[in-house]
């Protein structure tokens, strides 16, 4: 039981409808002082989201492979590889199978950690599974009020013309190129923060290239460099075009529905009895 609510604290922090609503993240999320929910993102392989986007008649299912490495100062690596299945439908549901690494004292229990993402667009209605439990989270519908995501995603798109123009982050056009057997348009971003901005006596480049499918409208892979942070590579896939099982967005039928509150209410964001957890997992650092 102490293992479910570590992972839901984990991932309730991804799970607003941002999240839910998503194919796609804008690059903007590389760059802004917002960044580290990007961050989030990249680590439990949530490339292919991107706010208020319902993407109809383009279904699709593939294995997402979100792979991060890390050298610190003494030579030390680590290594960090999340995978996950995706499908969508013609409708535009999307259904995330993903099982995170054990961490901490559950190393020793070999457990994992599995859970599933639905969100129905058509139903208007998003879910996070517990296969090990049965127990089926059902989140708030999501808001596509402009005022919310869609206000919130304007401000991202606005910093990054800003940051451009500016000369902090350079855009550039990569052509396209077949990734996996789809066509995809590739652009690289260009960050630098200069010497003295973070009491950083030298100049630090932060490198980003996505590949979007027009098509599928998503990102098929995406690479991101960063000498603080070390390396992130998201691919997609063993990409295949033909329309999913129904059953897939559908909560089974043996599973308990409960209501969940991704903002910080209620069952969420504590644990067993209602008891707030001892620790919740730190947050990548801020830009």
């Amino acid at each position: 039981m102490k293992r479910n609510w570590i992972l839901t604290v984990f991932t309730a922090a991804m799970l607003s409808s941002a999240a839910l609503n998503a194919q796609e993240p804008p690059p903007q999320g590389e760059f802004i002082p917002g960044g580290p929910l990007g961050s989030r993102m990249k680590i439990l392989g949530f490339e292919e989201m991107h706010s208020g986007k319902v993407v109809a008649g383009a279904p699709y299912s593939a294995v997402a492979v979100t792979e991060t490495t890390q050298t610190l100062a003494d030579g030390t690596t680590i290594d960090r590889k999340i995978q996950a299945n995706i499908f969508r439908d013609g409708q535009g549901r999307v259904r995330r199978e993903t099982t995170l690494p054990v961490i901490g004292p559950l190393v020793a229990s070999g457990k994992s950690n599995p859970f599933v993402m639905i969100h129905d667009p058509v139903a208007g209605t998003a879910f996070i599974l517990h296969p090990d439990t049965k127990l089926a989270e059902q989140l708030p519908a999501p808001s596509h009020g402009k005022g919310n995501h869609g206000g919130l995603q304007d401000k991202f798109e606005a910093h990054v013309q800003q940051e451009i123009a500016n000369g902090t982050v350079k855009k550039e056009d990569l052509g396209t190129q077949t990734i996996n057997g789809v066509a995809a348009q590739g652009t690289r971003y260009t960050r630098t923060i200069p010497a003295g901005q973070i009491g950083n006596d030298k100049p630090i480049t932060a490198v980003t290239e996505r590949w979007y499918s027009a098509d599928l409208q998503l990102v098929v892979k995406s690479t991101r460099t960063d000498p603080r942070f070390g390396s992130t590579t998201y691919t997609l896939t063993n990409i295949q075009r033909q329309e999913p099982a129904a059953t897939l967005f559908a909560v089974p039928s043996d599973y308990a529905v409960r209501q969940g509150h991704p903002r910080g209410r209620g069952n969420m964001m504590y644990g067993p009895g209602g008891r707030a957890p001892a620790a919740v997992p730190p947050s990548p650092p801020a830009e």
